[in-house]
């Protein structure tokens, strides 16, 4: 998964306006303790992080 496709499930489970502030103050426990943001910026693949999110917010099977 590529951080552009990231962003866009982001947008679509949350909303444009909201995804950017979520993704900056969420902290995650299955990101060690980091939100979206820190975890991206640390080199964490999309891929891992967006299974994080989608289990964090309980995103139904397809979105996965």
């Amino acid at each position: 998964m590529r951080v552009t496709e990231f962003w866009s499930r982001m947008e679509e489970a949350l909303g444009g306006a909201y995804a950017g502030v979520w993704a900056s103050q969420h902290v995650i426990a299955e990101l060690g303790g980091l939100t979206v943001q820190q975890a991206l910026a640390s080199g964490e693949q999309p891929k891992y992080v967006w299974r994080a999110v989608h289990e964090t917010l309980g995103l139904p099977a397809n979105q996965r």
